[in-house]
């Protein structure tokens, strides 16, 4: 049989920070259904005429911030293509494994890298979105993405999908030994460890989107795992946007209303986000540690992502070779 493609999936990156970029990247995410449910000529409007001419400007600013400027680009780019590499290493002695990777938005796109690698002649390609908790809006679109891209092709290769992770053991165990590590780190104790998750709005949860169990199913395990309890590892939500109610707690009032109680050290992980991005090195690792501070909070800390650690790799590897079985 021919060669087996792995091809890891991120949500995505804008190609720069100027007004363009950002509105060309804005564009192609807010415009995804599975994303943003509104449809209209109301919505058409505020779409057109407020958020695109807007939000570019303000996201710009914010990766900005957080900007990877010795390769010039944000550092989810950066940290994918790692952990591509870092995969691809592991199986460098079997010429018939190929890792590539992807962006559902921006560049490289899911349909440009699966063209690549049925061209290095895949037959077999499995899917790895990296997302632990599955939700509509980001494994849901990852593979409506990769369904478009096989639909256009003569010859469709066979094709896996790896599912949500969100209580696998080997996961847990990385984020719990990532949270250790940081925290012996520390010249100080942290009082509370707040685990941030991206937020949904409550209807798509209504719909039947499981992402917000899975949540609450990562979060027990990691209690167990590292021996807290609910108050020492609090689950909370952020990102929330517009005037649609979103599940919560919401992660930034949690944290304001830590400080003002009388909280001094706190570290927040976010274990939803499998690289670290515009939301945990901006939104949380520069706006939720100054509200803290702001506050009334003394030390505040984020755990990096799982990104391409050890503890990274070897977790990817293990569900990889589970959803190998058989094909190699």
């Amino acid at each position: 049989m021919g060669k087996i493609g792995i091809l890891l999936i991120n949500l995505g990156t804008p190609d720069a920070t100027d007004y363009w970029s950002m509105r060309r990247y804005l564009k192609q995410f807010l415009s995804d259904k599975r994303v943003i449910e509104a449809k209209g000529p109301i919505w058409w409007l505020i779409f057109n005429g407020i958020i695109l001419t807007k939000r570019p400007r303000s996201s710009g600013r914010a990766y900005d911030l957080i900007w990877n400027t010795e390769r010039d680009e944000s550092p989810l780019r950066t940290i994918t293509r790692a952990q591509s590499d870092k995969v691809a290493d592991l199986f460098a002695d079997q010429e018939q494994i190929v890792v590539d990777w992807a962006m559902r938005y921006g560049t490289p796109s899911i349909e440009q890298r699966i063209a690549h690698l049925t061209e290095q002649g895949c037959e077999r390609i499995l899917f790895f979105p990296l997302y632990p908790q599955y939700s509509s809006a980001t494994t849901g679109t990852a593979m409506d993405s990769a369904f478009d891209a096989l639909k256009t092709l003569r010859n469709q290769p066979t094709i896996r999908t790896i599912a949500p992770y969100f209580n696998h053991t080997a996961y847990i165990t990385a984020l719990a030994e990532s949270i250790r590590t940081h925290h012996a780190s520390l010249p100080w104790k942290p009082e509370v460890t707040i685990a941030s998750l991206h937020g949904l709005p409550v209807d798509f949860i209504a719909k039947g989107d499981p992402y917000q169990n899975q949540c609450e199913a990562t979060v027990d395990l990691l209690r167990e795992e590292l021996g807290l309890t609910d108050w020492q590892l609090l689950l909370t939500y952020q990102s929330r946007t517009g005037r649609t109610e979103w599940i919560g707690p919401d992660t930034e009032e949690t944290i304001q209303r830590l400080a003002q109680d009388g909280i001094k050290n706190l570290s927040i992980v976010a274990p939803g986000f499998s690289a670290d991005c515009v939301e945990t090195l901006e939104e949380i690792g520069l706006r939720a540690v100054a509200k803290f501070k702001q506050e009334g909070g003394k030390n505040c800390t984020v755990v990096p992502c799982l990104n391409e650690s050890d503890a990274s790799i070897s977790m990817l590897e293990t569900l990889i070779a589970e959803n190998l079985q058989g094909w190699n």
